[in-house]
């Protein structure tokens, strides 16, 4: 991410001794939802087509191949689904994220000296690994070929991380494509708030580019700023992944710009359809797939709206910091017997 580039807000939310209630279910109806008549269905409905099949529950299996048949997309939503307003005691928050293109190599040289790691053959899934200290600055994982690329400035590669996917300008003009391939099983921490905390910034002034020219101004502190979260993302190649296509998501399904979100599958089922009405300066009321996640994400009304690749994808996801509620589409028999056991 480049310049300005570094615009999800997503980045800077502090998670840290944040008590979550048990969830709460409530049945709406497609009345309540705002412009819903007004939503162009048919986007969202080849959207869920590109992941519903790999949802292995058999309510979810039987929607999928009706879907498959090419019915009326409104009413095919409407039939066979009921809008639940899924709540947790926090309020909800909208931010943005995007797929970064970013200068690199695939050898190292010259300005290329940060490199992008695969998943290490050594780590276990959801056991704790090296913190992003130890692997900056002790380099145990130097020099066993697990360097995919190498990036030009640690900020990129920081915020690489956070994103999770992303695009590398290779100097013959070619693209290489990364995915997320697994993390060091530390806690996400916002480098943000710990500026925030340290009274150098107002929580309305941080930005991904604040933070880039903080820690370029401020070499020494700002790489230990850095460490502080000790959160280290692991990537694979998927250059395979056509260019007119999004990234690779959590379903490892290309992700759909302006469609698809990155939810908290704690409470939302992956490949859900989830109706969104964020407020703030430019509202958005759509029907989108929840196709993703992210360490950020956490808590039943979250969600990160996917705004594409590139610059400006980056900067349109940097504005987005918004309230507003989302409500999921959940089949029809699912939402009652949630409704009734609640009951």
């Amino acid at each position: 991410m480049i310049g300005n580039w570094f615009a999800s807000i997503s980045l800077f939310l502090t998670l840290a001794g944040t008590a979550m209630a048990d969830p709460t279910y409530t049945q709406l109806s497609y009345e309540d939802l705002t412009d819903w008549a007004a939503d162009d269905h048919q986007a969202a409905l080849d959207v869920f087509l590109n992941t519903c099949g790999d949802m292995r529950d058999p309510q979810w299996e039987v929607l999928c191949n009706f879907a498959r048949t090419g019915p009326e997309p409104r009413g095919f939503f409407e039939k066979f689904f009921r809008p639940v307003l899924i709540e947790d005691g926090e309020p909800m928050l909208f931010t943005g994220y995007f797929e970064p293109e970013l200068p690199g190599s695939r050898e190292r040289g010259n300005d290329y000296q940060h490199p992008i790691y695969a998943v290490p053959e050594d780590l276990k899934p959801g056991q704790s690994y090296y913190t992003r200290r130890e692997i900056d600055e002790d380099q145990p994982l130097a020099g066993k070929g697990l360097e995919l690329a190498w990036l030009t400035d640690p900020v990129d590669l920081f915020f690489l991380q956070v994103q999770g996917s992303g695009r590398i300008r290779l100097p013959d003009g070619s693209m290489m494509r990364v995915g997320y391939g697994g993390k060091n099983g530390r806690n996400y921490s916002s480098v943000g708030m710990a500026l925030v905390r340290r009274g150098i910034f107002e929580p309305h002034q941080v930005s991904a580019a604040v933070i880039r020219n903080w820690v370029r101004q401020n070499r020494a502190e700002g790489r230990a700023l850095l460490w502080e979260n000790e959160s280290y993302v692991f990537f694979r190649e998927v250059s395979e992944v056509p260019a007119d296509r999004g990234p690779l998501g959590a379903m490892n399904r290309s992700i759909t710009q302006g469609r698809t979100i990155a939810v908290d599958p704690e409470f939302v089922t992956l490949g859900s359809p989830v109706w969104i009405e964020k407020q703030g300066t430019e509202p958005m009321n759509r029907l989108m797939i929840a196709q993703d996640t992210g360490s950020a994400i956490k808590g039943a009304q979250r969600a990160d709206i996917f705004f594409g690749t590139g610059a400006e994808a980056g900067l349109e996801a940097g504005k987005i910091r918004d309230p507003g509620r989302m409500i999921v589409l959940l089949p029809a028999t699912m939402a009652h017997r949630l409704i009734a056991a609640q009951n």
